[in-house]
């Protein structure tokens, strides 16, 4: 007999997302280079890119329509500035696969947060 579950689209989580890229944002930042440019710049990096799920899991408890909206918007905003910080940071050679797949992450990141927002518009 077929599993059920197995038919089913798997569901996207974008709390999880969220999570996943605030986690491979830690790990970039540990790896960056020593310099005061990068180090001050990577702490700015992994406060915005923490705040991107903080933000989202805060929309999904709101108690209205409006505060879902503004949460989605500080989300997407906080996107935007982990891609600033991303493409501020110098990363060692053979990070920049990582600095640019983050930086199309934050990206996209914002491109769904920019959609929610126009779908919740009050």
């Amino acid at each position: 007999m077929p599993n059920p579950e197995a038919q089913k689209p798997k569901q996207f989580d974008l709390e999880d997302r969220t999570l996943k890229f605030a986690k491979r944002v830690n790990e970039y930042v540990k790896a960056l280079p020593k310099s005061i440019p990068n180090i001050e710049n990577g702490k700015q990096l992994v406060r915005s890119a923490g705040s991107v799920g903080a933000n989202y899991i805060e929309a999904n408890e709101s108690l209205s329509k409006k505060d879902f909206v503004m949460r989605c918007k500080i989300s997407r905003k906080e996107a935007k500035e982990s891609r600033f910080w991303l493409n501020l940071s110098e990363p060692l050679p053979n990070w920049t696969s990582e600095q640019s797949a983050l930086i199309q992450e934050s990206t996209e990141l914002g491109r769904i947060f920019g959609s929610i927002i126009t779908k919740f518009r009050i």
